[in-house]
């Protein structure tokens, strides 16, 4: 068989391969990318370490046998702006010994939110999430999302939008959590 021939068979066979090897990386890829961790009612809260407006570093981890109503919000925000007197008034409300409130903000501004918190005297702990690390393990479609995390540390609530935090009924849901 001439040479040309065998060349030609074995540039074919190449092209075969590099394809095959191709689709096999791409299908990886996909499937890699369809098994993001989010955070899931009845699932275990994704975990994530972050400092505070202090700079003192927080691990959502080492909450555990506490309730955590964790808010994921923004100055820019105007729907989280209105609903932060009202969980002001829910943090003030519950036991800080079963009970603690997280306001991250999400794709903000320390400065923003350094301004924002003193002018309402917001005493809830206020911790970055700046660059959307944690905002990325809870798969976040908007802002305000509240997720209400057991002492266990699974995800009991969600809540997408504001609310009136302070109502009857979201401090008897709480309570429940608390006293379980």
């Amino acid at each position: 068989m001439p040479t040309w021939v065998l060349s030609k068979r074995l540039e074919v066979i190449m092209k075969k391969i590099t394809f095959l090897i191709l689709a096999v990386c791409l299908a990886l890829f996909i499937t890699a990318c369809g098994e993001s961790p989010v955070a899931t009612v009845g699932k275990p809260a994704p975990d994530f370490d972050t400092v505070d407006l202090k700079g003192d570093v927080w691990s959502l981890s080492k909450l555990k046998g506490k309730v955590v109503f964790l808010n994921f919000w923004a100055t820019w925000c105007a729907p989280c702006r209105e609903e932060m007197p009202s969980m002001q008034r829910l943090y003030t409300k519950l036991p800080k010994d079963k009970f603690t409130m997280i306001a991250l903000f999400n794709n903000d501004k320390k400065p923003a939110v350094t301004n924002f918190v003193s002018q309402l005297g917001i005493t809830i702990p206020i911790l970055s999430d700046e660059y959307n690390f944690a905002g990325t393990k809870y798969g976040l479609t908007g802002l305000p999302e509240t997720f209400i995390i057991d002492k266990q540390g699974i995800i009991r609530e969600k809540f997408i939008g504001p609310a009136e935090w302070d109502s009857p009924e979201v401090v008897d849901m709480i309570t429940k959590y608390i006293n379980e």
